[in-house]
């Protein structure tokens, strides 16, 4: 969170902007961060910055997997994802991973 927040803050000086007001976190279902821990985590860092009081907005971003052979994407909360189509295994993820900054609000 301190490595998102201190972006997030660089960004605002670099637009001219003085307060962060809202971040936008998308996290993915399989990066292993736990939005609670997030919001926890922000609340405490935000004290004394110029993001004091601003809110932290969390986008879950499902894990999508692509099946080769029916040629078409399904969600899973699994890392081994069987296609629930035709029960193969994917091989390949294609979203569930992230943890970035979506967007800010600043004033």
């Amino acid at each position: 969170m301190q490595s998102a927040l201190d972006a997030a803050l660089e960004q605002t000086r670099a637009a001219g902007g003085t307060r962060l007001c809202v971040l936008r976190l998308r996290v993915g279902a399989l990066s292993g961060a736990v939005p609670e821990a997030l919001s926890f985590a922000f609340d405490a860092l935000v004290r004394g910055t110029q993001a004091e009081g601003a809110t932290l907005a969390i986008e879950l971003v499902p894990a999508r997997f692509w099946c080769d052979p029916c040629r078409g994407e399904f969600v899973s909360e699994s890392l081994l994802a069987d296609c629930p189509r035709c029960g193969k295994l994917s091989r390949e993820l294609r979203s569930g991973r992230e943890l970035q900054i979506a967007s800010l609000e600043i004033e």
